[in-house]
């Protein structure tokens, strides 16, 4: 990876986490996990189905509601009421102002079937933020034609394969306007040949020094674009450190085990 100037360590990190810990009844997710996104890096949680690395990423933009530790935002707390299971963030304001500057994209695009690809990417930054829709369009025709896909601005999501509607789903994210951009597991919907178109746009905003925390199964792009890669099992931290290491020399015995399955695939 490129190497970052020295103003990343002087402002706050996009997103810190500190002690989180999520259930869902008696099952306990996440388990204490400590974690942070300096501006301009990218961090990728790697680790076996059900290690906790969706979950976190979606506690990341409070889709899902801890139940103890801290989630800071370029230096601010989200601000909690109630204990335990009955834990909701206490400021609803705070939590659309997170959330419209952290866009996530899921596995399974989440495009509207009704809506145009251009109507999809203008939707959320007209509607929700309130901008001009001639500003708008011309910054969505942009981040079309950013990610390959500008000639099907007037295309419905049904008329695109897995890969156009994917880029498509980046542009929607990036038509915001981000602090940072949550990939869960943006690839593993498509198939291999697919899947490269995502990856190279994955890339790019890479180089870009875009904020980015990436769950992924794809152990080639997290080694290719990370500055951080976080190895979860079990809902702890098991191992974390620069790409160069962790899959160069692991030093843990279930990360070896986790790389030689997954590099064997």
């Amino acid at each position: 990876m490129m190497s970052k100037t020295p103003s990343d360590t002087e402002t706050p990190p996009v997103i810190q986490i500190t002690g989180l810990h999520k259930a869902y009844g008696p099952l306990e997710v996440l388990k204490g996990i400590s974690m942070t996104a300096p501006r301009g890096h990218v961090i990728s949680l790697i680790g076996s189905s059900g290690s906790g690395k969706s979950t976190l990423l979606r506690c990341c933009n409070l889709l899902e509601h801890s139940q103890a530790g801290e989630i800071l935002f370029e230096g601010e707390a989200v601000r909690w009421k109630g204990q335990g299971q009955a834990r909701v963030p206490a400021d609803r304001a705070q939590v659309t102002r997170f959330r419209t500057n952290l866009s996530m994209v899921f596995q399974q695009f989440n495009l509207w079937a009704h809506m145009t690809i251009l109507q999809n990417v203008m939707e959320a930054p007209v509607t929700v933020l309130g901008e001009g829709r001639a500003e708008v369009e011309a910054r969505a025709r942009d981040l079309l034609d950013k990610v390959g896909i500008g000639d099907k601005a007037g295309a419905w999501p049904a008329q695109l394969s897995g890969g156009q509607q994917q880029r498509a789903a980046i542009a929607r994210a990036l038509c915001m306007q981000p602090k940072a951009l949550l990939f869960d597991e943006p690839t593993s919907a498509l198939d291999p040949e697919l899947q490269q178109e995502v990856v190279k746009v994955i890339k790019d905003l890479a180089a870009e020094h875009r904020t980015m925390i990436l769950v992924t199964h794809d152990m080639r792009l997290a080694a290719d674009v990370s500055d951080h890669v976080v190895f979860l099992h079990q809902g702890v931290i098991c191992e974390e450190g620069p790409p160069s290491r962790l899959f160069g020399d692991p030093q843990t015995d279930r990360l070896r085990q986790f790389l030689s399955a997954t590099m064997a695939n």
